[in-house]
């Protein structure tokens, strides 16, 4: 029996995942990863670390399964979208690579609106800073002797096949995410790559997700006991291809991804871009299809960052203790904004910070876990208003990623968003899961099979008592982030103060001599 092998290059883990022809997953191996932030709103990492994680992910498969991968004849690449990994001459990548969950190009985004108006149009998304383009910008303008050297711009799971073929390909979902492709026409736009000091020489070429880009290094192969000529499919970018694992490839299905960003996904049969909004529409990972998406920086890693904070030995561990809670202590748990990354849709913030508010001597670690998972649940309602105002109409998600573990986040995102959600047999693979699919579907499978929707595994549907409790949470949920938007760009630049008059009338009477005097004694 064929088997194909699914690679998900995630932002904390590289996951690797053995897909047989009758949906059985046969084996799965994930291998961590780091964030380096060399400085506020930063983020990077080291595409070497990515191989690396990638080659003793494949070790320990080549080890414990070779009959298996014995079987693979083809293998599928799904990635986090928006990284640059940018490479000289010899293919030598020049610096660490700028993530998606970068801020630093706040003003080149600014930029890029004023000068040429019509990008969300042809890219279907605002100009924000975790997309590629920006961050191009940002080198020319800060690392011009780096820019000056690119040969070619790659997205990080395009580096890795890079690695593995030899070949310098990207698909239409993953390329979606640049801000340099014409989504409606499926192609790169001279005029937004042009804006961005590039042309089409340095980028990949572009096929669609279920086509062959290549096939396998030979002495790879050799190295993991695979066949030769196993083939490479184009793959998709994290988000499209975890619809592609969850069977959404008809218009109006949909899926909620809890990883460390947070994705809610609906499929379009043709091009709907919304950026008002800061909806995003992309490409499908398959021919004629489209996307709108809302999407959330920081999710499932909230609840990582809150289980490390007090001291959890895991998250199941403070996720029982959240369960303990009744719902009085829930009603006066505090609320949280889950902006630790600043947050897209639908406020386009990369200011916006993370809160607690409502904290007192009461509160616990339970009570914090459950604010978070509230709050991610509350982000999430956001951007489900945004997708309906954009005329998406939806009545039933797919949950997949790693929150799709908890059923009592389940449970809170189907009241919380008034829809039911689903669970699936092994929607916790998440985009692994899709690119071997992919990789099935260049072998040669027939979509309506291979895109099977996966079996349910358990069905959440809004509680109307828990509805009653969560809906004034959400109001005062709401009304936080307007009330702290100015706060949160004055932490971002506290040097603002200096000139704009309102913050400046804020001052008490003698703040500004105080100020001067700390001045003039750090000179």
């Amino acid at each position: 029996m064929s088997c194909y092998l699914g690679i998900d290059l995630g932002t904390s883990e590289i996951k690797l995942l053995l897909l047989d022809s009758e949906h059985t997953v046969l084996a799965m191996k994930g291998v961590a990863l780091t964030v380096s932030r060399p400085a506020p709103r930063c983020s990077e990492q080291n595409p070497a670390d990515w191989w690396q994680a990638f080659c003793a992910g494949m070790d320990f498969l080549a080890a414990t399964h070779a009959p298996l991968m014995a079987r693979v004849r083809g293998i599928g690449l799904s990635g986090q979208m928006h990284g640059a990994v940018l490479l000289d001459e010899a293919d030598q990548v020049l610096r660490p690579a700028i993530l998606w969950n970068d801020g630093r190009s706040e003003l080149e985004c600014a930029e890029l609106m004023a000068e040429l108006p019509t990008l969300p149009q042809i890219a279907g998304n605002l100009a924000m800073p975790g997309f590629t383009a920006p961050k191009l910008r940002w080198v020319a303008k800060h690392e011009p002797d780096v820019f000056a050297r690119i040969r070619c711009v790659l997205l990080p799971k395009d580096w890795l096949r890079m690695r593995l073929s030899g070949d310098k390909v990207s698909d239409m979902s993953d390329a979606a995410g640049t801000l340099w492709l014409d989504v409606a026409r499926r192609d790169w736009s001279d005029e937004l790559l042009a804006a961005t000091g590039l042309n089409r020489s340095q980028m990949p070429r572009l096929l669609e997700g279920s086509e062959s880009s290549g096939v396998l290094n030979p002495a790879l192969a050799g190295r993991w006991g695979l066949a030769a000529a196993v083939i490479v499919a184009g793959g998709a970018g994290d988000n499209a291809a975890s619809a592609v694992g969850i069977g959404a490839i008809r218009p109006g299905d949909g899926f909620l991804s809890l990883g460390t960003s947070g994705v809610l996904f609906v499929v379009n049969d043709c091009f709907r871009p919304n950026p008002e909004l800061a909806v995003h529409a992309f490409c499908h990972a398959l021919p004629g299809r489209w996307h709108q998406m809302s999407v959330m920086l920081s999710a499932a890693s909230c609840l990582k960052w809150v289980t490390q904070m007090t001291g959890r030995a895991d998250e199941a561990c403070l996720l029982a203790e959240v369960a303990a809670l009744d719902e009085t202590a829930l009603a006066k748990a505090p609320v949280f904004l889950p902006y630790l990354s600043g947050e897209r849709t639908p406020h386009n913030d990369p200011h916006a910070q993370g809160v607690f508010f409502g904290l007192g001597f009461e509160h616990g670690p339970a009570h914090l876990g459950y604010a978070v998972i509230e709050g991610v649940a509350f982000a999430f309602r956001d951007g489900l208003a945004a997708l309906q105002q954009a005329g998406t109409t939806v009545l039933r998600l797919s949950l997949v990623g790693g929150g799709a573990r908890s059923p009592e986040w389940a449970q809170l995102l189907a009241s919380a968003l008034g829809v039911e959600i689903l669970t699936h047999e092994g929607g916790e693979t998440g985009g692994a899961l899709g690119a071997a699919r992919l990789a099935w579907l260049a072998d040669g499978g027939e979509e309506s099979v291979v895109c099977a929707v996966p079996p349910v595994a358990a069905r959440y549907q809004p509680d109307p008592a828990q509805m009653l409790l969560l809906e004034p949470r959400y109001q005062r949920f709401r009304r936080l982030y307007p009330t702290l938007k100015s706060e949160f760009a004055y932490a971002s630049n506290p040097e603002f103060a200096q000139a704009d008059p309102a913050l400046k009338s804020e001052l008490a009477p003698d703040a500004h001599q105080r100020i001067k005097l700390s001045q003039d004694l750090a000179a």
